[in-house]
């Protein structure tokens, strides 16, 4: 690999990673300002986490329940039962035997905290919210706060259904309807209230269950737990009672997250799928993966077996002499082939020049005595024999010939120089 292709997919790597530094950047300012769930899972200023991570400092037994609401009255003996389920104005509504599940549970002393419409409970007991689902509250009402607490103004505010509006709170069947009239009259206790009186939240008794109603889910997010007093009015309703000689929580705190859109229903690779395409450290690792098969790409001399081609041998300098012998016979050069070819030798030996005819037999005379094996000065003599006497055509080849054979004998041989 050359140094400018190594330069090259360093910067390149590095382009990457600035790029997903920056995307990451982005991604974690407006990401969560469009999510509008008020869930434990998500961190952002609309979301509930806060909440979450409070009672697991207080050392409250919590949960977030990631499956539907059939199975809530169950017992397990590997964790608490449900003491508190919250519900925290889902998108998704309750289906009916989920809020029977939930009337179930309160009959059974426990407690249940819903925010806005809270999935459907709010109108099961009888009440529902002035504004309804907006995406953003049309006005806001001041309150009176309790015991002195500074709470900003609320966006929504309890009224009872009409009688009208209770005999269809129920669009889910006979059965749910049944349900939720089951229920006995409740005794109310206002919790927090307008400046003219109509309630904010509310605590429904049942005996010893109890429905709590907040209005407004603003009061459950992250952004109105950062100031003010907020948390000291939410974080009572949320924690359930100390019971028994001992002092021990009577059971876990259940976050509904099904209805919030994070139940369980994808699969290890659609999770890991999603962190990629959804996260800055995701996308940083798919343009790392892209760099580096973009650099083998560029690396790569080729894939697989490599591909039967014509081999070419070279030829010996011996064939290239006979060649052009054969060559220069066939044009009548057969003077000039001899002449060409002893002026080759006598150059490769270190002397410039063309010689003449009279210099030509002295200087292969000098040649035969500087010559220290027989076969070296046998070859000359033919030399001298082919340029002196005449011929046929045939003497360029010969001449050739010699000429390779004084060339070998005048080469220094490996073979002789270790012996």
């Amino acid at each position: 690999m050359s140094r400018r292709l190594e330069l090259g997919l360093v910067l390149l790597l590095a382009l990457a990673i600035t790029v997903a530094v920056v995307a990451g950047r982005r991604s974690a300012g407006s990401g969560p300002e469009l999510d509008l769930r008020a869930s434990t899972l998500l961190s952002g200023p609309l979301g509930s986490r806060a909440l979450y991570d409070v009672l697991v400092r207080l050392g409250i037994p919590v949960e977030r329940r990631r499956t539907p609401l059939f199975d809530l009255g169950k017992s397990d003996a590997r964790r608490a039962a449900t003491a508190v389920l919250v519900v925290l104005d889902p998108p998704q509504e309750l289906l009916a035997a989920e809020l029977a599940q939930v009337v179930r549970l309160v009959r059974a002393g426990r407690a249940v905290v819903a925010a806005g419409a809270g999935g459907g409970i709010t109108r099961c007991v009888g009440w529902s919210t002035s504004q309804g689902r907006r995406f953003f509250p049309a006005d806001t009402f001041a309150v009176v706060s309790p015991k002195g607490l500074e709470l900003p103004p609320v966006a929504d505010f309890l009224q009872p259904l009409t009688d009208l509006e209770a005999r269809r709170r129920v669009r889910g069947g006979p059965s749910e309807q049944d349900e939720c009239e089951t229920l006995p009259p409740p005794v109310a206790d206002t919790l927090l209230r307008l400046a003219d009186g109509r309630p904010a939240a509310l605590r429904l008794r049942y005996g010893a269950g109890s429905v709590t109603l907040v209005a407004d889910v603003g009061y459950f997010r992250n952004r109105a737990w950062r100031a003010g007093d907020v948390p000291y009015f939410v974080a009572p309703l949320l924690v359930p009672p100390r019971g028994g000689g001992h002092g021990r929580w009577p059971g876990r705190v259940t976050w509904d997250e099904y209805h919030q859109g994070f139940g369980r229903s994808g699969s290890v690779a659609g999770l890991f799928v999603g962190w990629l395409a959804g996260t800055p450290a995701g996308w940083a690792v798919l343009q790392v993966v892209a760099v580096v098969v973009v650099g083998l790409a560029m690396a790569a001399v080729r894939f697989g077996p490599a591909q039967q081609v014509i081999e070419r041998r070279r030829r010996s300098p011996l064939e290239h002499l006979e060649a052009l012998a054969a060559g220069l016979e066939g044009a009548a050069g057969v003077e000039t082939a001899v002449d060409l070819t002893v002026s080759g030798l006598r150059r490769r030996l270190g002397r410039a020049g063309v010689p003449r005819a009279a210099q030509m037999g002295s200087w292969l005379a000098g040649l035969e005595l500087a010559l220290a094996t027989p076969a070296g000065r046998d070859a000359v003599r033919r030399l001298q024999r082919i340029v002196t006497q005449p011929g046929g055509p045939e003497r360029a080849l010969a001449a050739a010939q010699a000429v390779e054979d004084v060339w070998e004998e005048l080469r220094p041989s490996p073979t002789r120089a270790t012996s």
